[in-house]
């Protein structure tokens, strides 16, 4: 099946990680996220993550992204296989991103820690505005937009290690 796009910006394809970072207390961090140049889409939450750099696997964006976007350092024994695949897209400073991601988890041996932010990209400095570890059943009964979009309805499946191929999502 040919996909679509609508042909309002230009296209940037790119392969991506998405982390579900739990701590000890079995809580996950979100990012509280706003398109800066596109106000109309509100605010969400969002999982960390990012694109995948040439010559780069998942397990190293994963690491990479966890170190530059939140300051806590993982090795690779913490981060889990990319159970959950899925193709998305979505309008992000004025590009419309075709992104083919993996979804892992990471886990750690403690309370959620702080978040450090002078990693980030500038963009992500404004983008980002705030971050919440929370509890699963939080992400389960809110009625707050996330992207992805279907968090709440796989989170409980993800964490339970089920294979995930989610259909495509046209986000914004």
């Amino acid at each position: 099946m040919m996909l679509e796009l609508p042909q309002d910006l230009p296209i940037v394809e790119r392969r991506a990680v998405r982390l579900v970072v739990r701590d000890s207390a079995n809580d996950i961090l979100l990012f509280h996220t706003r398109d800066c140049t596109a106000p109309e889409l509100g605010t969400w939450w969002e999982l960390p993550g990012g694109g995948i750099d040439e010559g780069e696997t998942y397990l190293d964006t994963a690491i990479r992204e966890l170190r530059e976007e939140t300051g806590i350092v993982a090795h690779p024994g913490q981060i889990g296989r990319p159970t959950w695949r899925r193709r998305a897209t979505y309008r992000h400073r004025n590009v419309r991103r075709l992104q083919n991601e993996v979804v892992v988890e990471v886990r750690l041996s403690v309370p959620g820690p702080p978040i450090d932010e002078s990693g980030r990209l500038d963009y992500e400095k404004e983008d980002y505005f705030d971050f919440r570890w929370w509890p699963i059943s939080g992400v389960l009964s809110t009625r707050e937009q996330f992207y992805p979009r279907s968090l709440p309805a796989l989170l409980t499946a993800f964490l339970a290690g089920e294979e995930i191929d989610q259909p495509f999502e046209f986000w914004s």
